[in-house]
């Protein structure tokens, strides 16, 4: 566990850290795309933080990757490149910096050390992790594998290294249907989300799709009673779900999709009123782009990725520490499981 308050000293040590409101005003580019869901005061808190990550980033040569659910702060003004899990898989592959910084939760971390294992990944809180991860282990894939012989495993990325290097290939939410449907076996073994391989199911009658029973702690809190009485009081609202939501509350939802998805549909549609059925930062971090779309209604909070701060981000880039390693055998073998999912997702010629 990082112990912020020594942390905290040592870093006021070395930056000028205190609320500054001359500088906050002179970063008006960064403001800019956060300005209706964060407040000037709390501007004039983030700014020092966000001017001294972003210079340390040149000087380390480092890349920030962020997941839609990062608070706004982290998500526009230190990310580098924004997205869900497979976006930000991809765009691991790619980057030419000798630092990865993973603002997410620690498998996405992983899984950019596994695609870059030369490279230094670092996770600014080890502690954030993440309930579906947590649900599947390398002995409950042999497990399944013992109940359908012969079946493939197609894992989630919300998952760990040694789970993704037990399984035949990874999936993610906005890929899922795509990686069934181009399986050749009729029977599918999908961990570790049931609801998602659920959802998908519904999509691919074609096929026998069976799953482990895990869940992600944000969207299994959603009900369809919920959604109902919603619709009731905003009538009118175009409520949007991810596929991790239970099967009932993606069917009583107008739309549902990965996080890129609900951000493509929102891109097009514009409804005048959405309710977004997943993790509380989306909205927030889409609304400055989408200024005639209200966005209303409850949401549920990770606590995983809320543990990502600009301060232990801050702490990362300047001590070099809390780095991702994943032995190498392990490494190999979930790489192929992954590049496999990002080989399949690519666009065709």
């Amino acid at each position: 566990m990082l112990d912020m308050p020594a942390i905290r000293h040592d870093l006021h040590k070395i930056y000028d850290l205190a609320p500054n409101p001359t500088l906050a005003a002179s970063m008006t580019a960064e403001y800019a795309r956060m300005a209706r869901v964060v407040s000037p005061a709390d501007w004039a808190m983030h700014a020092p933080y966000v001017a001294a990550i972003n210079a340390l980033k040149k000087e380390r040569n480092a890349t920030i990757l962020a997941h839609n659910y990062m608070t706004p702060e982290i998500f526009h003004g230190v990310a580098d490149v924004v997205g869900d899990s497979l976006q930000l898989a991809i765009e691991a592959t790619k980057t030419e910096a000798d630092v990865i910084v993973q603002c997410g939760v620690h498998f996405m971390a992983e899984t950019s050390k596994i695609l870059n294992p030369a490279k230094t990944v670092l996770m600014p809180d080890m502690e954030a992790g993440c309930s579906l991860a947590d649900s599947i282990t390398a002995e409950g894939v042999a497990q399944m594998r013992a109940r359908y012989p012969g079946a493939p495993v197609v894992s989630y990325v919300n998952t760990t290294a040694e789970v993704k290097a037990a399984s035949d290939i990874c999936c993610t939410s906005s890929n899922a249907v795509q990686i069934i449907r181009a399986l050749e076996a009729d029977t599918i073994i999908m961990t570790p989300d049931q609801y998602l391989a659920q959802n998908v199911a519904a999509q691919v009658p074609e096929k026998r799709i069976v799953w482990w029973e895990g869940s992600c702690i944000v969207h299994e809190q959603y009900t369809a009673q919920d959604i109902r009485e919603f619709r009731d009081w905003n009538p009118g609202t175009r409520i949007i779900a991810h596929p991790e939501c239970p099967p009932d509350v993606v069917a009583e939802a107008d739309f549902s999709g990965s996080t890129k998805g609900i951000l493509d549909y929102v891109s097009a549609e514009r409804p005048e009123r959405a309710m977004l059925v997943t993790e509380c930062s989306m909205a927030s971090n889409i609304s400055d782009a989408h200024p005639d779309v209200e966005f209303i209604g409850p949401c549920n909070m990770c606590p995983y990725m809320k543990k990502i701060t600009l301060e232990k981000v801050l702490w990362s880039l300047h001590t070099m520490t809390t780095q991702i390693e994943v032995a190498p055998d392990v490494a190999d073998r979930a790489r192929l499981a992954v590049q496999r999912m990002i080989d399949l997702s690519a666009p065709k010629a």
